[in-house]
């Protein structure tokens, strides 16, 4: 069962109550760039993006928010850290989300601030905090980084907001290490009702970094954990919006895109079935509807190994099937097994 969370208003999106789960990424170009940053953003909405970060680490990025917002559609995010005007700044340029750690702004007046500001707006706040910021006090009463600090320095921060009035509030207890992020998370779902922020932070290129943030973003998503998440990838941002969507859709929390369902391979295979179940997986990648296909090398086992799918191939040497549902459609040759397999799926979609 999934953890009902407040439900929150982020420009034309909703985020948490019974809401879908949101994607979300961040730009890598100098916000101040306006036109570079416009065209990336726009990018990560084709992509799948729903929510959109910036980087306001001065006054021309600050600046810069007003006519970017112009220019896309999905709700863009400030993320601040040390100077509290620049969020002050975002806010009146419309920024629709801000993303703080309170802790690294100043004093509690330079908080209050930025929360009547936000409030008068309908601005919620992400609270951000991650193992590398947590309050020195905190650090020494632990030692070291770890889950029971996390918790503690996030729901610091919710009562500091709490105490000027402020409720609409998204936290994150991010990590690179993934059990800690987990138990964070898994932690303070128990003590709040705000929604949470999904993600392992700093979780590396994109091969170490897609493990790391399937294991850890989707082990919560089980739990009924989480309202919105971002993959972090030192990579193009546009590869964290796949993830996401793949993970989100293995875990059939997604209503759109297909799944291609594929053997390994083993001694038995006689065509060359990477290549194919590549091709097939290129040819669908931007369809929105949901189904799947199964790619299999063995013309015994395959239908029967892939029977739930939507449709499907099975093929051994120089010949294959096709079928749908699990029952074969029509024997065809080798050569034209994808072209056949895309035939029938088009045909479908038009009915």
């Amino acid at each position: 069962m999934r953890r009902r969370s407040k439900l929150l208003k982020i420009g034309n999106i909703s985020m948490g109550g019974d809401s879908n789960i949101i994607i979300q990424s961040m730009t890598n170009t100098n916000t101040a760039d306006i036109k570079a940053t416009i065209t990336q953003i726009n990018e990560l909405e084709k992509a799948g993006c729903q929510l959109v970060r910036v980087t306001v680490n001065n006054l021309k990025a600050a600046e810069a928010i007003k006519e970017i917002k112009k220019e896309i559609n999905i709700p863009l995010v400030a993320d601040i850290h040390f100077d509290y005007q620049l969020a002050l700044i975002a806010i009146e340029n419309g920024i629709d989300k801000l993303r703080i750690n309170p802790g690294n702004i100043g004093s509690d007046e330079n908080v209050e601030k930025v929360v009547l500001a936000a409030k008068e707006k309908k601005i919620p706040i992400r609270i951000g905090v991650n193992s590398g910021s947590i309050e020195k006090e905190i650090l020494e009463k632990y030692g070291k980084p770890c889950t029971e600090a996390l918790v503690e320095s996030a729901m610091y921060h919710v009562k500091l907001l709490e105490k000027f009035g402020f409720y609409d509030i998204v936290i994150s207890l991010k990590s690179s290490n993934v059990r800690m992020m987990i138990d964070a998370y898994r932690k303070i779902s128990e003590l709040t009702d705000y929604p949470l922020h999904l993600g392992v932070t700093e979780a590396g290129t994109k091969f170490q970094g897609t493990v790391k943030s399937a294991i850890g973003i989707g082990s919560l998503l089980i739990d009924g954990i989480g309202d919105t998440m971002r993959v972090s990838l030192t990579e193009n941002p546009v590869e964290e919006i796949k993830v996401a969507k793949e993970i989100l859709k293995v875990l059939d929390l997604s209503d759109e895109g297909v799944e291609i369902i594929s053997c390994p391979t083993c001694g038995r295979t006689e065509i060359d079935l990477i290549n194919l179940a590549k091709q097939v997986e290129k040819e669908f990648e931007d369809e929105k509807r949901k189904f799947s296909i199964a790619v299999m090398g063995c013309v015994v086992n395959g239908p029967g190994e892939a029977k739930e799918a939507d449709y499907g191939i099975a093929a051994g040497r120089g010949t294959g099937i096709l079928f749908k549902k699990g029952e074969i459609v029509k024997k065809v040759s080798e050569k034209d097994l994808l072209e056949e397999l895309k035939n029938l799926i088009r045909e479908d979609l038009k009915k």
